[in-house]
């Protein structure tokens, strides 16, 4: 089970890098990928694993919140 994690976790992070038009739907999915990765390195206890993974998953977060406040503002005008 936690193979399968891992195996999941690496499936979302290659997807992102092969999706090409939306912006958005590529730092979800990597978003996805991030937070699997964070489940399997506290699964197999390596820091390693969960340190960048949870700090790449801020990051997305960070630039999906502030890209759906561009639209909104977008939406305003």
């Amino acid at each position: 089970m936690i193979d399968l994690i891992g195996y999941a976790a690496s499936f979302f992070v290659v997807l992102s890098f092969l999706i090409k038009d939306n912006l958005i739907y590529i730092r979800i999915t990597n978003l996805v990928g991030c937070i699997l990765f964070v489940f399997y390195g506290f699964a197999i206890d390596s820091i390693p694993i969960i340190l960048p993974n949870a700090f790449l998953a801020f990051v997305q977060v960070f630039y999906i919140v502030k890209k759906g406040k561009e639209n909104k503002n977008k939406s305003k005008n």
